[in-house]
């Protein structure tokens, strides 16, 4: 036939296109949905860019590359997502297959390397199957059956057999591949090499024997495939009575405890293998069967237990920690940990306590600092549910750094106490604004001072280390007293006494003000001289008796009587109520008596928004109720169970219609932590200011309140206590009371102090402040039961913080 011309085929190909209409419209469709592929694949680069960490859109990515076709990219996006996750047995076998088919033989060793990756990831098989089929099957040494080519087939087979060969479901599989690879050798053994095919027939026996003393399923279909094998070679005659018949007693003995072992675990394997199983189910029914594994003591047996269950459940981090405390604890080879740890932790980035343990796997494989330092830092870009997981992270990379640079000298030119200092430093920086004021936060500074001083032999570092914790938890009395110990320690007794000074009027938690200042003393009868023992007895009397004072107040506040007598008289009850619109009858109330608590169940809605004072009781009851009473209503009754306690968004709520709130804060019982029935509140500017004065004598939460403007800086101008300065001579008030804000923006109240309480740094006042007193001060200040009631005013004159002290001191 002669040859086509390009001019016919063209003509036949549009031919083709005339008689067939669709053909066109496919051609357009798939170039719309290449279109299409290619938008996609370009936004899942994008997301990829932006979140490398993102499981499910790697799977995407490399679904979408591979239907396009595109080799390059293809294995490019399986190289990036391994590098993030392992990944599974079915995505290397994909992988390898794509790549056998694209290349043939011609790159063997670069297959042969993703089958050796995949295999190292999880427990699997069937990968393992294909692994030994391709290299059976392709490798030119093993397919001519030289002797290196036989080597390295049986070493890959006991690598299987290590790995997988006792899977009891599938173990199987990889023993009867082992035995036909050595039944083929045994057929390509010449005749007449008697002594060559006689040791062949030794090592097919020895696998089938080692095979029959393996709880495997299906182990009768091997029995009988071994008396078939040994019936061919003559070594026993066939006989139909018995399976065991002919076959040596040792071999029958190690196949019946096999088939015990086996018959142990069956009815595991069946729970963990159950169709229809939910994930949560078959979960725990693999940790029963590795807890039932544990038990048996065999390790060979618990370790690819554990390698079935991470491949059935990759991302389950119980089963993680208990594989890899399992290595530590019990089979201690550092190399096997340290590749377990680094799966561990692709597959559970968020869990801090398998990093910080693969980081210790590491040390005790005698891991290079590169590798440490990679891991470590490789930790630190994963999100952890607590910060204290961070912590240890830090702390865990400064041992090992400690432990090298102490004992290894060695590494001196490699290592550097410069490397603990900024680990130390950076972990102070990240953490400090989620752990300040707590104890694991003084246990990071506490040894880093320590090393400091003994390995950086650095004592004014050590010292800044103390000093930066204390700007950030000053509050903490136990950082001032390690602080103190580490000056003692060293013999420095005036930088240990100066610490005290500048502490003990400090306020702490508990009896924290008492401890320091007891701490004090004793510290002067043990070191100080008689001189130095009187000045810290004048420091501290005073404080000691304001504290004495305060606590006294504070008792007596909580006592029933004490509560009953400052509030208002209570409203008759029962009988002796009043109805609602009648008008004023004598001011004769039932009063209670003397020692009688009260108690909120017993004021009735009505009783909690009315006035303290009987002759306001007709004249709020003649009008409705605001929006704000209301809420005061509600508050009162369904909220309180003692006589009143006001929080933040009562009083909120009480200055909603003036406005301009820009923070409240209540005073406090240090010792108790219940409310003084005083607060602060800072407002914007004049105007809300002036509106929230004129609720001044209003009720809150059943209670008149006395609102005033506060003028700190009155008591600024004199020091109640007769000094001027700090006993150190730094600027700012030694003492003084009132309201203070700090130079923010933001006019935060700071609180109020008391006499003796000492600043280090000057004080700025922005802002307005009132005055709230809910609680205590339910008459106005001057009234009296025979004077008539005056005229309220909306403005009263600014009060100092001296002065509401002593309303404070008179309730």
């Amino acid at each position: 036939m002669a040859e086509t011309s390009e001019a016919e085929l063209q003509k036949m190909n549009i031919e083709e296109d005339l008689t067939n209409p669709t053909t066109s419209s496919d051609s357009e469709s798939e170039d719309e949905d290449a279109q299409e592929d290619h938008l996609l694949i370009e936004s899942l680069e994008k997301e990829l860019l932006e979140n490398p960490s993102n499981y499910e859109t790697h799977i995407k990515y490399i679904k979408c590359v591979r239907k396009l076709g595109e080799i390059d990219k293809l294995r490019q996006a399986r190289d990036s997502m391994n590098e993030h996750f392992p990944l599974s047995p079915q995505m290397w076998q994909e992988w390898a297959k794509d790549e056998a088919s694209l290349t043939g033989n011609e790159d063997f060793g670069a297959i042969e390397k993703l089958y050796e990756r995949g295999v190292l990831e999880y427990l699997s098989v069937p990968l393992w199957c294909d692994y030994i089929y391709y290299v059976k099957e392709n490798d030119p040494l093993v397919r001519d059956h030289s002797q290196a080519g036989l080597s390295k087939m049986r070493d890959l087979f006991e690598r299987a057999l290590t790995a997988a060969g006792l899977h009891v479901v599938e173990g199987n599989k990889i023993w009867e591949a082992y035995v036909d690879f050595e039944k083929d050798v045994h057929n390509t053994i010449d005749v007449s090499d008697s002594e060559g095919r006689e040791k062949q027939v030794q090592r097919i026996r020895s696998i089938f024997r080692r095979q029959l003393s393996v709880p495997l399923a299906e182990s009768r279909s091997t029995l009988l495939a071994y008396k078939a094998w040994e019936v061919e070679q003559g070594g026993i005659h066939e006989d139909n009575s018995s399976d065991f018949d002919g076959i040596q007693s040792h071999v029958v003995s190690a196949h019946e405890k096999a088939m015990e072992v086996y018959k142990a675990r069956i009815h595991h394997e069946e729970h963990i293998s159950k169709l229809g199983a939910s994930d949560t189910d078959r979960l725990q029914q693999f940790m029963t069967y590795l807890k039932f594994e544990q038990s048996s003591g065999d390790p060979v047996r618990v370790q690819n237990l554990f390698e079935r269950a991470v491949t059935e459940f990759p991302v389950a981090s119980d089963i993680w920690l208990d594989y890899t405390r399992y290595l530590d604890q019990t089979l201690k080879v550092p190399k096997v940990a340290v590749g377990v740890y680094s799966r561990a932790v692709k597959n559970c980035t968020w869990i801090g306590e398998l990093w910080v343990r693969y980081m210790l796997s590491l040390e005790r494989a005698r891991g290079s600092e590169e590798v440490l330092s990679a891991v470590y830092e490789k930790s630190l870009q994963y999100a952890f549910p607590s910060f204290t997981e961070y912590l240890d992270l830090f702390l865990t990379r400064v041992d090992g750094l400690r432990r090298r640079l102490s004992q290894d000298s060695s590494t001196e030119g490699v290592l550097d106490y410069t490397l603990i200092r900024n680990t130390f430093q950076y972990a102070a920086d990240y953490l400090s604004p989620h752990l300040k004021n707590t104890e694991e936060f003084l246990r990071l500074h506490a040894y880093w001072a320590r090393l400091e001083l003994k390995l950086g032999k650095d004592l004014n570092a050590a010292r800044g280390v103390w000093e930066s914790f204390l700007k950030n938890s000053g509050s903490m009395l136990e950082g001032w007293q390690c602080y103190i110990a580490m000056e003692t320690e060293m013999g420095h007794t005036n930088e240990a006494r100066f610490i005290y000074k500048r502490c003990y009027c400090k306020k702490f938690l508990g009896t924290g003000s008492e401890d320091i200042c007891h701490a004090w003393l004793r510290f002067e009868r043990e070191f100080g001289t008689l001189e130095d023992y009187d000045l810290a007895v004048r420091k501290v009397t005073p404080r000691m008796e304001e504290l004495q004072l305060f606590r006294l107040q504070q008792e007596s506040k909580s006592l029933p009587a004490s509560v009953a007598l400052e509030e208002e008289p209570t409203a008759k009850k029962g009988s002796q109520k009043r109805k609602m619109g009648t008008e004023r009858t004598d001011e004769k109330t039932t009063k209670r008596q003397k020692g009688t608590p009260h108690k909120a169940s017993e004021v009735s809605e009505k009783d909690n928004i009315i006035s303290a004072k009987e002759n306001d009781e007709t004249e709020l009851k003649a009008r409705p109720e605001t929006p704000n009473e209301q809420q005061t209503r509600r508050y009162s009754k369904e909220t309180y169970t003692d006589q009143c306690t006001a929080n933040d968004e009562h009083i909120r709520n009480f200055f909603s219609d003036a406005g301009g709130v820009t923070g409240i804060r209540l005073l406090l019982d240090k010792f108790t932590g219940k409310s003084r029935g005083l607060a602060y509140v800072d407002f914007s500017d004049d105007a809300h200011l002036t509106a929230a004065l004129a609720k001044n004598k209003q009720i809150l939460l059943g209670k008149r309140v006395s609102i005033a403007r506060s003028d700190p800086k009155q008591s600024r101008k004199r020091d109640t206590s007769g000094r001027s300065t700090n006993e150190h001579g730094q600027k700012g008030p030694a003492s003084g009371s009132g309201s203070t804000v700090d130079g923010s923006n933001s006019n935060k109240t700071s609180g109020a102090r008391r006499k003796g309480d000492t600043n280090e740094e000057p004080v700025q006042f922005k802002g307005k402040n009132t005055f709230a007193i809910p609680r205590n001060l339910v008459r106005p200040l001057g009234y009296s039961k025979n004077e008539p009631k005056k005229k309220e005013e909306i403005e009263e004159n600014p009060k100092s913080n001296d002065e509401f002290r002593k309303m404070l001191l008179k309730s």
